[in-house]
């Protein structure tokens, strides 16, 4: 079964945000919605959930492209138009009669042997094939997106007992490779996985944190950062997701779980939600939660609730001094200490109950709070770190349940390596391998089993197999330093001498935020302006050796790639960027410009382009808008049109898939390879060039859009690339675009303006307006 076109039911959040991520994926979607009352155009709900999504911050289309795959219109006059649709999702409201009619019209009209899924998070799939011919039931599955389906990696599938196996692997495989999807298996129990237990950690920690009389910031404080969860932690969830949904979803768990489960006995009425939620204070989508912005006058004052008294106050930033690891944490004999140890220890008690009716095993807990909470470690991580004989131990001493799962693992680790496979702990209590999917590959997983091959304080080098080696940034934020600069010449070095190809790539949350600003500022302050030239210098050789290798560099970023880290992208034979990449060259922002070639990269790309007006001022025109703006690509698709990336770069939808989809492009490189030639610059602007440039961003200042230093940033950048002092007769080598680019940087740097620029962003993570 392929998967070519897809139909959506249900325009609401999750199924329009479904949508646009099969858009995002380059495929067809039909979205349809029901005719509101009295409308005059019948399919204003699916347009308009279009429209709206365009307007989305998150973006929820990586490109306004995307958007055109969405075909929209209505249940009534154009069901039909699903019927050669490959995978209908339905994901209408929460009521079993209204799936239950719209499953009976879907069967008259849908393909046979399409997949037919329902995204909900509450229903059993019992309940929802309950009365349906064989044939559905054959092709039907849960498929549970997360919210917003283009961000969260988690997708939870549940199959029947007449799932037809094909069906949901071939829609798991789709998930996962065309949409970027992690996918766990699940059991067909209430609430599933992720949200069985993270309706339960969420309501407990309320329960908890009433009972104790802490403050919602202690609260936050204790169950954010120390347990590996998101610094919303508890009460900023709440606020995020809607205050006004709880309730609802509560009610519908504890209808759905039997008596005996642990959730009833924390599931109580709250009555300051209640009046929280009737005075329209239901988190960020109303008047504020457990937090708010309030705004007096011009002034913006970030305010808490006080839970005794349910009045507003200014936030506090609490000091949990006991947190200086985890285990130090919820064995500290104070309040704080006693709180972290009840709401930790239950909430892992309550994961081993959901094993093997939720999950098939602890792997999949693990796995779907990691995706879909964004917890760092999952419950039995976490049992791990504490210790599992302690943890039995103490919940004994506590008086709390200590499920059979727990006390059978009491003295051994629930995760271990064991001949450089992680491992985990079955029911059958013997340890199985974690298994990866086909065409996964990790450099946690290599890192299990083998030593480095080139090492430093700042980068690593790692044999990834068939001739391949793969260069790692290390460093806080994967900044670039004299370190990474000299690795990238060794690495050169030995990749020429003994393998084949190399792929610049790391596992950390952004691939590099650029140069290393405090080392830039440390020189500044001490007026070390040739250690400065010499590491632009060493940086521009750097780059070019990746450039010119006798070897194919393929360049595998995710997450951000900005300033000196884009330059390697633009430096790389091949580019396969995970889909959720964000790359600009963002030196502008703290006060300089591109120094590591940048500069002359863009130009080539922009006049390479076919579309664009010939002429010396075009292509320069159009990259000195995007650096002076420090514009960032929002994904990977709009780093192609902004040309970050060529038109032939890959895009990798799924983050685990990205580094085995970079090794095969190095590989398929490898034969006949030859590094390009060198480029010219001819026909540049010059000085007369440089001067229009500058008069438009003496515009913008007078327009009160770009500040006076902007303005002196602009005109360094205008004269770099202009081509300085050149005749339009001249030709322009590399080299010559190199040391316009490093002359410019080190005019700025000099600057004072620009050395605040620095300074503030080191402190506040902000650029400043000067």
């Amino acid at each position: 079964m392929q998967i070519r076109k897809v139909g959506v039911i249900g325009a609401g959040t999750m199924g329009a945000g479904i949508a646009a991520q099969v858009a995002n994926a380059g495929l067809p979607v039909v979205l349809l919605d029901i005719v509101p009352p009295g409308a005059n155009n019948r399919s204003v709900i699916a347009e308009g959930a279009v429209a709206k999504l365009l307007k989305t911050e998150p973006a929820a289309f990586m490109t306004r492209a995307a958007a055109k795959l969405v075909e929209t219109g209505n249940i009534e006059d154009d069901l039909a138009r699903l019927s050669d649709c490959d995978w209908i999702i339905e994901a209408v409201i929460e009521k079993t009669e209204v799936k239950h009619q719209l499953y009976r019209r879907l069967e008259a009209i849908r393909r046979p042997g399409s997949a037919i899924s329902s995204n909900t998070s509450t229903i059993p799939l019992a309940v929802l094939t309950d009365g349906m011919p064989e044939a559905f039931r054959r092709d039907f599955l849960i498929t549970h997106f997360f919210n917003p389906p283009r961000y969260m990696r988690l997708l939870e599938i549940v199959a029947g007992p007449d799932s037809d196996p094909a069906t949901v692997d071939a829609v798991a495989h789709f998930a996962d490779v065309t949409l970027g999807k992690s996918i766990v298996r699940c059991e067909d129990s209430p609430g599933f996985i992720a949200n069985r237990l993270g309706i339960y950690w969420m309501q407990l920690a309320v329960c908890e944190t009433l009972d104790a009389g802490l403050t919602v910031e202690e609260a936050d404080a204790v169950l954010g950062r120390p347990m590996g969860v998101p610094k919303t932690g508890v009460f900023g969830l709440m606020d995020l997701v809607g205050i006004d949904l709880g309730p609802h979803i509560n009610a519908s768990m504890a209808r759905a779980l039997p008596p005996s489960d642990a959730f009833h006995r924390v599931n109580r009425d709250i009555p300051l939600i209640g009046r929280m939620i009737a005075e329209g204070y239901t988190g960020r989508k109303g008047k504020g939660g457990f937090y708010r912005l309030n705004r007096d006058g011009g002034r913006k004052t970030k305010e808490a609730l006080d839970l005794k008294t349910g009045e507003y106050r200014p936030e506090h930033s609490p000091r949990i001094a006991e947190a200086k690891d985890l285990k130090s944490l919820v064995t500290a004999p104070t309040p704080h200490g006693a709180f972290a140890f009840r709401v930790l220890a239950q909430t892992i008690a309550y994961a081993a109950t959901l094993v093997p009716s939720a999950a098939s095993d602890i792997a999949a807990v693990d796995d779907t709070m990691r995706l879909g909470y964004n917890w760092r470690w999952g419950p039995f991580e976490l049992a791990d770190k504490l210790g599992t004989d302690w943890l039995v131990r103490r919940l004994d001493e506590e008086g709390m349940a200590v499920p059979a799962l727990l006390r059978d693992a009491a003295g051994r680790s629930f995760y271990r390596v064991e001949k450089g496979r992680r491992q985990f702990l079955g029911l059958d209590g013997a340890y199985h391998d974690i298994v990866r999917p086909e065409g996964v590959l990790l450099l946690e997983d290599i890192k299990l089993t083998a030593r480095p091959v080139l090492k430093n304080a700042s980068a690593s080098v790692w044999d990834i197999g068939d001739g391949v080696l793969c260069l790692e940034f290390t460093s806080k934020s994967n900044a670039l330093d004299d370190k990474i600069v000299e690795m990238i010449g060794k690495t050169v070095d030995l990749v020429r001498d003994k393998y084949k190809a190399l792929v610049i790539y790391n596992e950390g949350q952004n691939f590099s935020l650029g140069a290393n600003l405090g080392l830039a500022l440390f020189a500044a302050n001490i007026a070390a302006w040739g250690e400065i030239d010499k590491s632009i210098a060493a940086g521009q050789q750097a780059y070019k050796a990746l450039k010119y290798a006798p070897f194919p560099v393929v360049a595998a970023p995710s997450g951000m790639a900005l300033g000196g880290g884009c330059e390697i992208v633009l430096h790389a034979d091949a580019v396969v960027a995970h889909a959720e990449t964000y790359i600009g060259l963002v030196e502008a922002g703290v006060g300089v410009i591109p120094g590591w070639g940048g500069c002359g990269e863009m130009i080539s790309r922009w006049r390479a382009d076919p579309k664009l007006p010939r002429g010396p001022m075009p292509a320069v025109a159009k990259v000195f808008e995007t650096i002076s703006t420090a514009t960032v690509a929002k994904s990977a698709a709009d780093a192609r049109d902004l040309k970050f990336l060529r038109p032939g770069d890959g895009i990798t939808m799924n983050r685990n898939r990205l580094l085995a989809d970079a090794k095969a492009r190095a590989l398929s490189m490898v034969d006949g390879y030859a590094p390009p030639a060198p480029p010219e610059f001819k026909q540049m602007p010059g000085p007369s060039g440089a001067y229009a440039l500058r008069m438009a961003a003496e515009g913008f200042r007078a327009r009160g859009i770009a500040t006076p230093h902007d303005v002196t940033v602009a005109e360094a950048l205008a004269s770099a690339l202009t081509g300085g002092e050149a005749d339009y007769l001249d030709v322009i080598s590399e080299q010559q675009m190199l040391d316009l680019e490093r002359a410019a940087f080190l005019r700025l740097i000099r600057t004072g303006p620009t050395l605040a620029r620095i300074e503030h962003t080191l402190e506040t993570g902000k650029p400043l307006r000067n």
